[in-house]
Order: C-alpha cells, then structure tokens, then sequence
C-alpha cells in the first residue's frame, strides 16, 4: 500500500517503539520497572471517580457533547484559572476543553501553519511540538536549551532569518523533560517577544501542579495582554493523575482557539460527557489533596537522585515535574538510546533516551517517578549493580 509523502518526514513515535522493545525483554522473561513514561500509578481522587460513575448512570448522558465541550466545563476551566492564577478568562471563546492536550498541540499546528512556515521548537523537549509541524508540512527550527542557562532558551540569540520566518513559538514550563522552572518575569519577556516578532507564543503547562518545596508555578495567562498573542495546554493528565482519561484544555487568544476548534470539530465528535463531569469535579479538588500526592513524588524524586549520583550519573532536584533528568557520564556509552538499552536489557529497568527529546536530549536520560517507591528503590539497587 502506498503511504502519504509526509510520513516520509514523519519518524516513529519515539515512546511506542520503546514500548515495543519493552515488550520484548518481557517475553523473554525479564522483569521491567518502567520509569521512562510519565504515566501515573496512584489513583484520582474517590469524588472523580464517584462523579464519573454517577453521571455514566444516567441515561441522558451517552449521546452526543458540544463540539466545543459543556458549558459547565467551560466554566470550571476558567473559573481554575481565576483560582489558581488570578486570570479571568471567557468560557465561551477563550477557553477549549480538549479530548487530551497532547491531541491538540497537534492539531493547533494543522490549524495555524502552511507548508514553508517556521515553527520555533525548545529541545530537550516534548515530541508533538515538531510532529505537529511535520504533518502540517512546516520547518522546525530548534531552540537549544541549555543546563548553564536553566534550560531557557535564549530568544535574543535566534537567528533574525528563523524568527521571521516563524510563525509559532513553543515553551513548555515547568519543563519536560527536564524539570526546569521559571517565574513570570520570563514569560513576559516571552510574550513581548512573540508581540514583537508576531508570533504565536503556545506555553505548554501539564505540570503547573507538580511542584516542591514552595516553588508555585506561573501562567503565561497572567502576563498583560497574554490574551492577544498566546495560548497556554493544559491537562488534567498529571495534576489529577488522569492520564488515561484524555482531558485537557487549551485557554488563551480567541482566535487561535476558534481555529483549533474547527480542527477538533472535523476531526472528534465531543468528549463523553461523564468525562466532562468528573472533569468538573476535579478542577475543584482541594489543593491539600494535590499537595500530598506530591509529597510522594518528592519522596521518590530522593532515591532517584541518590541512586543516580551512586551510579556516577549527575542529576539535580527538580523544582516541578514527576521527573529526574540524569546526565551520562562522559563515555559511558556513545548515545542515550544505546545506554537506555544496555540498561534494560542487563537489568530490566527503563529509562527515557534524552535523544527522545530531540538533538538537545542527547547526553541524557530522563527518570520518571510515577512507580511505587519499593520498585524505584529496586530499579535504583539494579542500576547499581551495572554502574557502580
């Protein structure tokens, strides 16, 4: 069967194929701890999941949803980001709920670029930026983030031929995959650059809630006229440890929105409305409930970076994320990937290849701490047992 040119330009998802490969060390036996997806092994909340059988219960609840989401929900996004950052949005065109934000960061780039425009992509960073770009026959120009730099890209430095022939610029903080933050000064400075150079400034902010040691991270919403030349993803994914559920929300310019919801119309037909339900409840979850579960995840975040200083990998504490980003030792092994497989095959754990994350990753793995903590304690001892 023949296959569309743009797959050609359009690589394998990196964490599928890993996946692949994962399944195979298993049916040879072989006991994996993954640590390399972020995909979170505690529960919800129990009154998002009571709010979710109750509603699929009623028999006025299995037909068609509003393209652009139920009012309620609307009004519930908004009314989380007045809560949480003081930002008073319109639920009826400055808010989207999504059937998953990693759908819609995709399909924003469908929406918004012709082939030959440029989008501006951080590397290390999150896949679906450049895919989106791919499929929509655009040119990905990097932005390297640097450790030296916190892992911001220096907007000043870009070439002027690549910034006017730009059309969307991506950040993502606090950062995946390396757990970097910011604070609202350089989100100004971002969206006045993005005014200057006329772009569309997209923030990508899935781990907003995922925080330690008092660090509160900001929303790109709460800089003066955002509204205008941004729009900020969002999920319910991480926050609420709903990964599986595929709800996210995307918030911000009207007119991005209403593109990306001519998109999203064409292409679903509404999220299931007990969906929407439970999604109500958990955006009013307590922040006590939220904090506790990151003390967990702080927990976990020490016997990684222990485990990995003992191993000759250098890792720092994170401020934000479920993640630890590590840094190979200088000719452990000549790629991430290559050392990622060493690792899983000899020892059954699996980490990220750094390389996941663009030419900017390599070097490095990234940890993810969504696993019980006996099975990050022991995926620490295995590493030990090849590292040390």
């Amino acid at each position: 069967m023949k296959h569309a040119h743009r797959l050609n330009r359009l690589p394998p998802y990196p964490f599928a194929r890993w996946s692949d490969r994962i399944a195979a060390v298993r049916k040879r036996g072989q006991d994996v701890i993954r640590l390399d997806v972020g995909n979170p092994d505690l529960p919800p909340p129990d009154e998002v999941i009571t709010a979710l059988t109750a509603a699929a219960r009623r028999p006025d609840q299995h037909g068609y949803s509003h393209y652009r989401g139920t009012s309620a929900l609307r009004v519930a996004i908004a009314d989380y980001y007045a809560r949480r950052f003081d930002v008073t949005l319109d639920p009826e065109t400055e808010v989207l709920p999504l059937l998953g934000s990693k759908e819609g960061i995709v399909h924003l780039a469908i929406a918004c670029l012709d082939p030959g425009d440029g989008v501006l992509v951080p590397t290390p960073g999150y896949a679906p930026y450049r895919v989106g770009a791919i499929l929509a026959g655009a040119q990905v120009h990097w932005m390297p983030l640097c450790a030296e730099d916190g892992f911001r890209p220096d907007l000043e430095a870009m070439p002027a031929s690549v910034v006017d022939q730009a059309r969307l610029m991506w950040l993502n903080y606090p950062h995946n995959p390396t757990g970097a933050t910011v604070d609202l000064t350089f989100l100004t400075q971002a969206v006045a650059f993005a005014r200057r150079h006329h772009l569309l400034l997209c923030h990508d902010a899935p781990y907003c809630d995922v925080t330690y040691d008092g660090y509160v991270a900001p929303s790109v919403m709460q800089v003066e006229g955002a509204t205008e030349v941004a729009v900020e993803f969002n999920s319910l994914s991480k926050t609420f440890n709903m990964a599986g559920w595929r709800v996210g929300m995307a918030v911000g310019n009207s007119d991005a929105l209403a593109a990306l919801a001519q998109v999203e119309s064409n292409v679903y037909s509404g999220m299931f409305l007990p969906l929407q339900d439970a999604a109500v409840q958990a955006l009013s979850v307590a922040p006590e409930w939220i904090a506790a579960r990151n003390a967990i995840y702080r927990r976990r975040i020490t016997t990684v970076v222990e485990g990995l200083t003992q191993a000759g990998i250098t890792a720092r504490f994170p401020l934000a994320t479920p993640y630890v980003w590590g840094t190979l030792p200088p000719g452990s092994i000549s790629t991430s990937e290559e050392f990622a497989v060493t690792l899983l095959e000899q020892t059954g754990v699996a980490l990220a290849p750094g390389s996941f994350f663009g030419p900017g990753g390599e070097g490095a793995v990234r940890i993810s701490v969504t696993a019980p903590d006996a099975r990050i304690a022991e995926a620490m001892a295995r590493l030990l047992t090849v590292l040390s």
